[in-house]
């Protein structure tokens, strides 16, 4: 019950701050995602963090934020589940972990500056956060390759911070296979519920849950910037030193991506479900991507229930590699025989691609690898581990 008369404590402001963002007609789409995880005032965190799933603020924090400053702080919070940042993006934390909490803050406070709330002063970014125009309409991952290392004075934010929360990236790590299948499911319905119910009331809904539920951007983009950013990263020192053919276009872009990098794995499902036109374009797009990072060797793994098939391919034969592939299988599927069969081949590649269509018996394996699932024509698969693509 509210303190009426008196100044509120913590966990009131934080009560009434989530139902003043559900009652603003511009943000009730987002009850749902609201109302997902727990909600926690406590006194040993600095400021505000979540994994994913649950958020914590700081007492002392809380205690010296305007009402205007918590609302966006929430509003920050519900948009790192709402985009899953603390999954999407554990890759590019285990590269640079500073720069990807800028990108990720980046992209999340540009889009609540969008709105009429943050215009009207309905909410206000609290000091420390981080705001620049260059980065509207980035996403993470090029917003992240465009910042410098966090070993370089220059990679304090605007306003010489770091931004105003914390990311529990290794909480969102430790969840389980199930809960990460329910998290997964749950940020999906309450996304489209969300949707719908904004829809009813004439308000037309968040323009950011329509281009969740409708995402523009091409699977073998997705594929390829993973694979650029994963297999360029251990020298991303070179970042010092900026690819010159980009520098016109004002991009800085490292010139470490076209440098030969270590060997890669293709781990492609043949239980039957994929066809071959499929797997022929997608055997091409892998070698575009190969022409880009040009690794030293590509090792395509056939499985089902077993690797059925392991072929070698040495940086001077990948142009042959869609039409002398030979895939072999056709039985159930079972994709943990893949990194066990990696673990006692001792094959320890740079990244893994696995194709798939994600009917994998609700176990995606244990990896100790950066991974991509390309799923094709099942959106409801979401792996537990590494990122997933999914493919129409």
């Amino acid at each position: 019950m509210l303190n009426i008369g008196k100044a509120l404590t913590a966990e009131q402001r934080l009560y009434k701050a989530t139902t003043d963002i559900i009652g603003r007609d511009e943000f009730v789409a987002l009850a749902g995602v609201l109302m997902i995880g727990s909600k926690q005032v406590v006194d040993d965190v600095p400021t505000a963090c979540t994994n994913g799933k649950d958020e914590l603020y700081g007492r002392k924090f809380v205690d010296n934020l305007s009402d205007a400053e918590f609302r966006f702080v929430m509003l920050h919070e519900c948009y790192h589940k709402m985009y899953r940042h603390l999954s999407t993006w554990q890759h590019l934390n285990a590269i640079d972990s500073m720069r990807t909490n800028q990108a990720c803050d980046y992209v999340i406070n540009l889009k609540l500056a969008d709105t009429d709330a943050y215009k009207q002063g309905w909410i206000r970014m609290p000091n420390g956060g981080l705001m620049d125009s260059q980065f509207a309409n980035m996403n993470t991952d090029q917003v992240f390759k465009l910042l410098p290392p966090n070993d370089d004075e220059s990679s304090k934010g605007q306003g010489g911070g770091d931004g105003f929360d914390e990311h529990d990236w290794q909480g969102a790590k430790e969840l389980s296979q199930a809960e990460s299948e329910s998290l997964a499911r749950e940020i999906d319905e309450a996304v489209r519920q969300g949707a719908i119910m904004a829809g009813k009331m004439g308000t037309g809904g968040l323009r950011d849950l329509r281009d969740l539920l409708e995402p523009k951007k091409d699977w073998k983009e997705l594929l390829r910037d993973f694979m650029t950013t994963t297999c360029a990263g251990k020298d991303y020192s070179t970042w010092r030193k900026p690819n010159r053919r980009y520098i016109g276009y004002d991009m800085l872009m490292p010139s470490s991506i076209s440098e030969s990098v270590g060997e890669i794995v293709v781990a492609i499902d043949t239980s039957g479900s994929i066809g071959d036109r499929e797997l022929h374009a997608f055997l091409s797009e892998v070698k575009g991507i190969c022409d880009n990072v040009k690794p030293s060797k590509v090792r395509v793994l056939y499985w089902d229930t077993e690797v059925c098939g392991h072929e070698v391919y040495n940086q001077d034969e990948l142009d042959n590699l869609p039409k002398s592939t030979k895939p072999k299988g056709g039985g159930g599927t079972m994709v943990e025989c893949v990194p066990t069969y990696m673990n006692e081949t001792g094959i320890k590649p740079e990244c893994v691609v696995v194709l798939t269509d994600g009917h994998l018996g609700n176990s995606w394996g244990m990896w100790n690898v950066p991974l991509i699932w390309c799923i094709q024509g099942n959106k409801r698969a979401t792996p537990n581990v590494g990122v997933a693509v999914h493919i129409d």
